[in-house]
């Protein structure tokens, strides 16, 4: 077995393990910062809006020797608008120019074509109006409001709303993010751009969904032991996904690093950039929610629970006897069946044979103590 095999199996085990709950005040930190530089970035640049949301028209050219900026200056001067243009790896060009009316179009389109020195048809013309922009813009706004209400529901019956809660504070963290570096960037917003969004929040689901599942199983009957408290079941169980998430999301970046690097920036695509950008840094930042931010705000809300906290109170109670009796020299009540005091901690071995094969590698076995 590889390392990281045998890593993913020591933490599936509760051997080692890393403190994310314990230290969430840091992620939630770290994670303000971001969301605020991407708020600032949204409001000061704003958003690139593709023709499709703002109407406009878009020249095709064959492929030409004429350079970028000539095409941008002889559209710009035949529109009276400002025009994006892009080569691509075929060497067409690709110009773009908002708000358009038809007479301005086609006149733009001649002046396209009498710098290339090619005649009119063969540069190609798509004209889009505002009202059709704007359909899809209310349509897509619609699509993102019923996912997210349909996700909380299903998230509040088949666990709890806590965890609806937290996954959808998750949710609008991502996207958050995604639609920050997109204005920081400048890359055009388009259908494709709405594809990875709705994209990227499955992902995020997925890997959230997964650490709620073994969290919920983990925590059945939670109140009827005193070995350990919410937070530590649910960094045990993060733990326990923690190395397949990891290979998920780097397995599902490869690709879209292939198409945003070599599609979008080597060919040119257009489309590409569109949305492999989204996919990306969404990808890369519903991996990071769902282990930073998720879990430890389900743990931060159970905490709150009456139960939660007598759970939390026996816990260090029954710890602190323990250890009396051990500096006593007594040994602990149960025969040596006990955790190591720094559960919480990056731990190591574990020293509880006899706690194995009773509760399952140590896990909790449901008995009351």
């Amino acid at each position: 077995m590889s390392r990281l095999g045998t890593l993913g199996a020591r933490l599936y085990r509760g051997e080692v393990g890393y403190d994310f709950v314990g230290k969430r005040k840091i992620w939630y930190g770290i994670s303000i910062l971001i969301t605020i530089t991407a708020i600032v970035g949204l409001a000061v640049r704003g958003l690139n809006m593709g023709i499709e949301f703002s109407g406009g028209a878009v020249f095709t050219t064959p492929k030409t020797s004429v350079s970028e900026v000539q095409a941008r200056h002889t559209a710009e001067e035949a529109s009276g608008h400002t025009a994006v243009v892009q080569k691509l790896g075929d060497g067409t060009l690709r110009v773009q120019v908002s708000e358009l009316s038809t007479d301005q179009s086609r006149k733009t389109q001649d002046a396209l074509a009498k710098k290339l020195g090619i005649s009119t048809n063969k540069v190609n013309t798509d004209i889009v109006g505002p009202s059709w922009g704007e359909q899809i813009a209310s349509k897509a706004w619609w699509g993102l409001g019923i996912f997210m209400i349909l996700v909380v529901v299903y998230l509040a019956i088949a666990f709890e709303w806590r965890m609806a809660l937290a996954a959808l504070v998750a949710l609008i963290h991502d996207l958050t993010i995604t639609v920050g570096i997109y204005a920081l960037v400048g890359f055009e917003v388009t259908p494709g751009t709405v594809i990875g969004l709705l994209t990227i929040l499955g992902y995020s689901l997925y890997d959230t969904v997964v650490v709620f599942d073994g969290l919920k199983e983990s925590s059945k009957d939670i109140t009827k032991q005193t070995r350990f408290t919410y937070s530590e079941i649910a960094n045990r169980s993060l733990n326990g996904t923690l190395v397949r998430s990891i290979n998920t999301t780097v397995v599902a970046l490869l690709p879209v690093a292939g198409l945003l690097f070599i599609g979008g920036g080597f060919l040119g695509a257009g489309m590409l950039n569109d949305i492999s950008l989204a996919l990306f840094v969404g990808l890369a930042a519903g991996a990071y929610s769902s282990i930073f931010i998720a879990t430890p705000l389900v743990a931060d809300l159970k905490e709150r629970d009456p139960q939660m906290k007598a759970l939390t109170k026996r816990v260090r109670a029954r710890r602190a006897a323990d250890a009396a009796k051990a500096e006593a020299g007594t040994g602990s009540a149960e025969g040596g069946d006990e955790e190591p005091q720094d559960v919480a901690g990056l731990v190591g071995q574990r020293q509880d044979s006899a706690g194995r094969g009773r509760g399952g590698r140590g896990r909790p076995s449901g008995k009351r103590r």
